[in-house]
């Protein structure tokens, strides 16, 4: 019976994995599982003389009329085995003897539970558990075990491929920023240039407007006094037209004055938004932010898109300016993606959108306070900026995909805009960062910067 039980054993010992590199989703399929099930009726010796020829085995699952009834470990058999008489009493028995007597809390995991949760799930047993093997299932009344030693060593393996990914992550992104700073400075620099000329045209400008208004008021005069004008004089203002000529150029002053000012904005705008950060947060007003990201992205929407300010009163705020014109720049980007194909369809139905339906951003920004008790209602005031669009809203999907992308995991696999907009408010300033999305009823974002500052 022995000789029959063994080669039982042989033949399907023990199942190998997956024979691909392991990774962050790998599962526990992916690892060697023992396969040793036997029943409940059968003999201890035969067992533990089996254990003595297999020191891999970690254990036994007990079946009962094949249905999986528990696991007994090597270590738990052999510590009943060698106690005093402990031989002597239980080493005829069956295994059904010493369950009853050896039975501890098992751990039993799917198959598809990823290696790494199943390591938190190990660690967190008592300690003199840390050593017995899991059980897992795959399918009905197919139980297999799995040796910590197995699970801790493919557990370590793939921190190991975390911490490369990080790394090489974490180089990818100092180049990156490396690679930005240098083109804020470039940026920077054209700015300065175009702002130079520009501030040479503006601050003239009052000074042209004085000038031709005292020549016209000149030829004015030299009209009044000289009664008999020559032919040749008439004959030159009829072809200039003077008296268009008159009325236009301070309409044509005034265009060019409107000109040099729009351009003047756009540049500071630019500058504000390629603005290199220091090592300390300054304070900053919020909503010249919010103006600068809009002048810039006017030339997308194309008055397809109608922007509202609802601003409150907000104080000055202690943050990253370059970070946090970011943040806005990629909420405005998502918004306006959203609202252009819905601007697109408008356009072909026309005579069926109603005026509340238009393409519309809202921005609304005060002071409100989050607190738990009385107490805590000073210490906890922020400063709100809440970001909506009018668009058909997320799918619970897509909804899905943006809270699973604010994980530490899948910014490893792949660090959207949204993402990266998360971790500047919440790690870099201490704030929160809020979505909400409702299908057919467009997204908000919402965030929350401390009004204390940021520490």
């Amino acid at each position: 019976m022995a000789q029959k039980f063994e080669q039982e054993i042989l033949s399907s010992f023990i199942s190998e994995g997956s024979d691909r590199d392991l990774g962050l989703d790998s599962t526990l399929q992916e690892l060697s599982l023992y396969n040793f099930a036997v029943e409940m009726s059968c003999p201890t010796l035969e067992v533990a003389e089996l254990f003595n020829k297999y020191p891999l085995l970690p254990g036994v699952i007990l079946v009962e009329r094949g249905e999986y009834f528990g696991m007994i470990s090597r270590q738990r058999l052999l510590e009943f085995l060698i106690r005093p008489h402990g031989k002597d009493l239980l080493y005829q028995s069956v295994l059904s003897v010493i369950y009853s007597y050896a039975r501890t809390p098992i751990l039993v995991l799917s198959e598809e539970t990823p290696i790494l949760s199943a390591m938190q799930l190990t660690l967190r047993r008592d300690p003199e558990l840390l050593a017995e093997p899991l059980v897992v299932h795959s399918a009905p009344n197919i139980y297999r075990m799995l040796r910590v030693q197995d699970l801790n060593l493919a557990s370590w393996q793939i921190r190991g491929i975390e911490t490369q990914v990080r790394y090489e992550r974490t180089q990818a992104q100092i180049i990156q920023n490396d690679k930005m700073a240098h083109l804020g400075r470039l940026v920077d620099g054209v700015a300065h240039e175009i702002l130079d000329p520009v501030n040479f045209i503006w601050g003239n400008l009052s000074h042209v407007s004085n000038y031709s208004q005292d020549l016209i008021k000149l030829l004015l005069a030299y009209e009044r006094e000289c009664v008999n004008v020559c032919e040749e004089v008439k004959q030159f203002k009829e072809e200039i037209e003077f008296e268009f000529l008159e009325q236009d150029l301070t309409k044509a002053l005034s265009s060019i004055r409107t000109g040099a000012e729009r351009l003047k904005k756009l540049v500071i705008s630019l500058q504000n938004f390629c603005h290199i950060d220091e090592i300390y947060p300054k304070p900053t007003d919020l909503h010249v932010c919010l103006d600068s990201i809009i002048l810039l992205i006017n030339s997308r929407i194309n008055g397809e898109i109608a922007i509202v300010k609802n601003y409150g009163h907000l104080p000055p705020v202690y943050c990253f300016l370059g970070e946090l014109n970011q943040v806005f720049m990629n909420i405005f980007s998502q918004a306006v993606d959203s609202l252009l194909d819905e601007a697109i369809r408008q356009d072909y139905n026309k005579e069926k959108i109603k005026i509340a339906d238009k393409p519309q951003i809202e921005v609304t920004t005060e002071v409100i306070s989050q607190a738990a008790t009385i107490d805590e209602l000073l210490e906890s005031r922020w400063i709100a900026i809440r970001i909506t669009d009018n668009s058909q809203g997320m799918s619970q999907e897509m909804q899905q995909q943006i809270m699973e992308s604010f994980s530490l995991d899948e910014r490893v696999n792949k660090e959207t805009s949204i993402a990266v907009s998360y971790r500047i408010i919440t790690a870099r300033h201490g704030g929160k960062f809020n979505i909400t999305s409702t299908p057919g009823s467009g997204n908000q974002f919402e965030i929350l910067l401390p009004l204390v500052g940021i520490t």
